[in-house]
């Protein structure tokens, strides 16, 4: 047996989608009956189908998404209608529904201005904070810059003192080399003088030995 109920809909209900909404929650669960605007600007839904189904789908209408609101939602259970075999929206008069249509699109044009103002305050601050950023990036250019020409000076002088102790080093070599150079031709003079020496001292060594061979023989 399925069950069935009449709902009497308040809040923010017409000119916004919610008839829309209802016949999209009717079709997507299964359920059959219609929706349709009052004169006092309440919504009227008749709903009918299996308990669980007709109960998801209370408590989706009862939670609409924007612009809609819902501040009453009254139930009252009722005779179910054999002859339904599907959901729809019961439309008024034509006047009645193109200022509907009118009143939709506003309505949602409305929530998205808001929206996009959000947005648009939230670019003023991302725009303000990029300005900070900018500034600080600026800052640390200029430091970047003070320290490239620190850092050349540095180099500059640097290069300087190396030139200056390659040149003492230049002269110490030059100098160790001049002396290494005497110290050695001394030795080689010393060397040959010395040798020379020797070869004298033989030789009168052999002379006297010859003068006493000879003196020794009878």
């Amino acid at each position: 047996m399925p069950k069935a109920a009449r709902v009497c809909v308040r809040g923010r209900v017409q000119r916004v989608g919610f008839r829309r909404y209802v016949l999209e929650v009717g079709q997507q669960l299964g359920v059959v009956g219609w929706v349709k605007n009052l004169p006092d600007g309440s919504v009227e839904v008749f709903v009918q189908g299996p308990e669980d189904r007709v109960t998801a789908f209370l408590e989706h209408i009862r939670t609409p998404p924007p612009p809609a609101v819902v501040e009453e939602l009254i139930v009252e259970e009722t005779s179910p209608q054999p002859d339904l075999q599907y959901f729809r929206i019961k439309y008024g008069p034509l006047e009645e529904e193109l200022q509907e249509g009118f009143g939709a699109m506003h309505a949602i044009f409305l929530e998205y201005w808001r929206e996009f103002r959000g947005y648009r305050r939230e670019f003023r601050d991302f725009r303000q904070e990029f300005r900070d950023y900018r500034q600080e990036f600026r800052d640390f250019r200029q430091e970047f810059r003070e320290f490239a020409q620190r850092t050349e000076q540095h180099f500059t002088q640097l290069s300087k003192k190396l030139d200056q102790i390659d040149g003492k080093l230049t002269n110490v070599f030059t100098t160790l080399n001049d002396k290494l150079t005497v110290i050695l031709e001394t030795l080689v003079r010393e060397s040959s003088e010395t040798r020379q020496m020797l070869l004298e001292a033989l030789t009168l060594l052999r002379q006297a030995v010859e003068q006493l061979l000879k003196q020794s023989k009878p």
